[in-house]
């Protein structure tokens, strides 16, 4: 579409004919250059734009976006007092941060938002006014002391973030009543936004929280309201109906509830146990992992947890990764009687990561080209100094297990490797049930980075390459690498269709070269390995975390911590049952009988609400016919089963991982 010399994009976007009103109405335009603009944009010469409808991701953005203004001008009006931080749109919703003399109420969140549909009824339009100069702007920002900041650092922020400033310009976007023209309110801000507030068809405010202006502790404590907006009211509903299935399947929550695991207070922030049942999911995961891994001829290795500082000196993880690193314990140091230093000590650190120690094991000894590619698998415990306000639950911790592997080989095997390993990883996670994935390219960080240019470039197009002839859909992450090395992360869709990374594979020529490892290539001469960095689970406890939640508790027959449970109708039943329970633990099966004083009824309704795959039923007739019922979790049973084909289909669907839930349909069909 082209917006012509002195025509506003508003009046192209009427010419062309495309909708003004409904979710694809269009809320703004992309110029030639991507940068998104309001439809009152005027260009001095004719324009080449794309219209932008409210039902897409950038425009969602922009009405996420003026909905935080509607909201930092409702808490204005309604707590006078209140200082403006920054309101950025961010994924499925805005937020927006306020100094104020107490944290909200939800009360006050009913109030603000109470206000909020009045400011929006009254059609409130958007007007982008450049401001003259540095000084204009603080004179009337002066009762703003967080905008003031943000107007002398306007060319030092991170624009994903910070929405005032960074444009090239300064600007202020003033909401003005659409029948006198008269200035309402107006913030500091780079836009755009949607033409009137009547193009915020729905929206919600969530919750409010504390959190440091700009992200500092050092810095005052703000008080954040949350919210969420969207381009229709069925959008929306949408939205909260899967926000509200997330909040059943939150692992934290069914961790509890399921008794798989806790963070004791005993042991600290982020640090989590795994209680029996958990523990017998875990082992199931890592076993069947390890099989795997053996079948594509990875080797097993080991390594401590801690180790002198100098290591990571040589990695460059204290340049680089020091921050989220435990601090140094200071040990060895020997005291001469007197007090004097006979034995300096040294530093010793908790690893957070295990590629240094493979390191040191391919080192160990001679290598040769015929041993290449050497595939190092280990589930190492790694640990990092997360700051207390970004942990949470089993997704991000203090104390994880790496499911890690790094291979080594030579130049020409590097492509073969990556595509043979980015199909064993898919296929892998593929086993574990989740199957929708895309691709993400992490490339070099201009400000962190070791190693040449012509290095990096090499290794970015390898991966690029490989990437794209998976066929999945490859989306760009600038800056987003190591320091060693760019990276393809797998980004997997869960069964509410949120995205997760799991595996992650770096491409790496720094470190077998800051560690002086070496081959003796076919020739005779001695080579520099190319190192691949590769985590499959990404972490094993936030892969516990993603199936708990993808499953909501309800695990495959196979990772159940109890897979079968008996009901007998009476006592009698009882050594019927038992027999059947012997027949499948004798196939390994975890079965447990129920023989509590319970009625039969809430036996069932309990092992419901563990979630147990398979409940085998039997009463007098199912002893006397020598079979068993089975009941599901859905409600629905097959009655009549004989005990020999029952054990069977039971055994046959573990050792099949079937990753659907056991029904009366699904499993009549393999009886």
């Amino acid at each position: 579409m082209v917006v012509p010399a002195g025509t506003t994009a508003s009046a192209a976007v009427r010419e062309a004919g495309l909708p003004t009103k409904g979710p694809d109405a269009i809320v703004v335009v992309r110029d030639d250059q991507g940068t998104l603009r309001d439809l009152a944009w005027t260009p001095d010469a004719d324009a080449e734009v794309d219209a932008v409808a409210a039902n897409t991701e950038a425009g969602r953005s922009v009405i996420r976006h003026s909905t935080a203004h509607v909201l930092a001008q409702a808490v204005q009006q309604l707590f006078p007092e209140a200082k403006l931080g920054i309101g950025p749109p961010i994924k499925d919703g805005f937020y927006y941060d306020f100094d104020v003399p107490k944290p909200f109420t939800p009360e006050d969140l009913e109030a603000l938002e109470k206000r909020m549909k009045q400011i929006v009824k009254g059609a409130q339009r958007f007007s982008r006014r450049v401001v003259e100069s540095v000084g204009a702007a603080k004179h009337e920002l002066s009762q703003e002391p967080y905008k003031l900041e943000l107007v002398d650092i306007k060319s030092d922020v991170d624009t994903s973030e910070v929405m005032e400033v960074g444009g090239g310009e300064l600007t202020i976007y003033d909401n003005l009543d659409p029948r006198s023209g008269d200035r309402v309110w107006g913030d500091l801000c780079r836009g755009p936004h949607v033409p009137t507030t009547k193009y915020i068809p729905a929206f919600k405010l969530t919750r409010s929280a504390a959190a440091y202006w700009r992200g500092s502790e050092k810095n005052p404590q703000l008080q954040r309201i949350y919210g969420t907006a969207w381009e229709s009211q069925e959008a929306q509903d949408e939205y909260l109906r899967l926000l509200a299935e997330a909040e059943k399947r939150d692992h934290r929550k069914l961790g509890n509830e399921l008794d798989l695991f806790s963070f004791p207070d005993e042991i600290g922030s982020g640090l989590a146990v795994f209680h029996p049942k958990g523990g017998i999911i875990r082992k199931a995961m890592e076993d069947y992992s390890r099989r795997r891994h053996e079948e594509e001829d990875y080797e097993f290795v080991y390594s401590p947890h801690i180790t002198k500082g100098t290591l990571f000196e040589v990695s460059g993880h204290l340049d680089w990764y020091r921050d989220g690193m435990y601090p140094a314990m200071h040990l060895d140091a020997e005291l001469n009687e007197d007090g004097t230093v006979r034995k300096p000590g040294q530093d010793y650190y908790l690893k957070p990561m295990n590629c240094p120690f493979h390191d040191l094991i391919f080192k160990s000894r001679g290598r040769s080209y015929r041993e290449l590619p050497l595939r190092m698998f280990e589930f190492g415990s790694v640990y990092r100094y997360e700051k207390s306000g970004v942990v949470h639950g089993l997704t991000r911790v203090r104390g994880m297990t790496q499911d890690d592997a790094h291979i080594f080989c030579t130049p020409e095997q590097v492509r073969d490797e990556l595509k043979s390993l980015l199909t064993f990883v898919l296929d892998l996670l593929r086993d574990y049930g989740l199957d929708d994935f895309y691709l993400e390219l992490s490339t070099k960080n201009e400000d962190k980075y070791v190693g040449s240019d012509e290095i990096w470039e090499q290794a970015t197009e390898t991966l690029r390459s490989v990437a794209e002839e998976s066929g999945l859909q490859l989306v760009p992450d600038p800056g987003g690498a190591a320091f060693y090395g760019p990276k393809i992360s797998v980004q997997a869709r869960d069964a509410l269709g949120r995205t997760w990374q799991m595996s992650t594979i770096q491409l790496d020529f720094n470190l077998p070269e800051r560690f002086e490892l070496e081959y003796t290539a076919a020739d005779g001469s001695r080579q520099r390995p190319v190192m691949i960095h590769r985590a499959l689970f990404g972490s094993v406890e936030r892969f516990f975390a993603v199936l708990t939640e993808h499953y909501a508790g309800a695990f495959p027959a196979w990772l159940a911590p109890v897979q079968v449970v008996g009901i007998a109708i009476t006592d009698e039943q009882v050594p019927h049952l038992q027999q059947i329970a012997k027949a499948l633990k004798s196939h390994a099966v975890r079965v447990e009988l129920d023989l509590s004083d319970d009625r039969m009824q809430k036996k069932i309704r309990n092992h419901t609400l563990q979630k147990v795959p398979f409940m085998l039923l039997a009463g007098a007739k199912d002893v006397e016919a020598g079979a068993v019922s089975f009941r599901f979790r859905d409600g629905t049973q097959i009655n009549g089963v004989p005990v020999d084909r029952a054990v069977e289909t039971i055994t046959g669907w573990i050792a099949r991982h079937e990753n659907t839930s056991p029904t009366a349909e699904t499993v009549q069909a393999s009886l």
